[in-house]
């Protein structure tokens, strides 16, 4: 499965959507990402997203509306497992989030999971560039964001508000500016998309993906239904 596929289907499958676009373009990254890196591993695609198949229907209700009916017959229902580490992310995003509906529920359990993930959290969320993920920090987490003046990678920051949630710390040093590993929480975040994309494109339906949303693997994506 090519990620870039399935993010154009997304996004083509997204315009009769009365969402906001950033919000429809973090979803569509996030949801590529996630499936493509689940095929490799051989792992189910909701999986990867940190969505049940109730959850992401809804998620697509809102912002993926052609989608629906497609991503119903594609996926299954699956019983997604939260570990205690995952579950203690979700309650510091949802503790400074910027907004209580059901759409802001699906990014924080995304986002939750996809934190999991190994690289920079903007490339983990399939995003273009660092400045994407303060975009989103700021839209969806703007207390959040606010604590985070000194700008530290926020996978670092997270699991450090997580620490300080919980009562212990796993810094050495008082204050950041002493301690002798501040490059690994500050340093830069340099690096390429995981999510390719011809910015100067425009979205295509990916009617010829060979690719798999769970039990998609012998189809293709449908065309976007206008």
């Amino acid at each position: 499965m090519v990620a870039e596929e399935v993010y154009d289907w997304l996004i083509a499958s997204s315009t009769s959507s009365a969402g906001d676009p950033f919000d429809v373009h973090v979803a569509a990254s996030i949801a590529a990402i996630a499936f493509s890196e689940a095929e490799e591993g051989g792992r189910d695609c909701l999986e990867a997203l940190g969505l049940d198949k109730a959850a992401f229907l809804d998620l697509a209700r809102i912002l993926f509306p052609a989608a629906v009916d497609a991503l119903d017959g594609r996926v299954d229902v699956r019983a997604i497992a939260v570990e205690a580490e995952e579950q203690s992310v979700r309650d510091i995003l949802g503790i400074y989030s910027s907004d209580a509906g059901r759409l802001q529920n699906h990014f924080i359990a995304m986002i939750a999971r996809r934190c999991q993930s190994p690289h920079h959290l903007w490339q983990d969320l399939g995003l273009r560039d660092r400045q994407e993920l303060r975009e989103l920090m700021t839209r969806r987490f703007a207390p959040l964001a606010l604590k985070n003046r000194q700008d530290m990678k926020w996978k670092k920051f997270l699991y450090r508000m997580v620490c300080g949630s919980e009562g212990f710390t796993l810094c050495a040093a008082p204050v950041c500016s002493d301690c002798d590993e501040f490059h690994v929480c500050f340093g830069a975040e340099d690096g390429e998309s995981r999510l390719a994309r011809n910015g100067n494109a425009a979205p295509q339906t990916a009617a010829n993906a060979n690719a798999s949303l769970g039990q998609m693997r012998s189809e293709t994506l449908p065309e976007a239904a206008e």
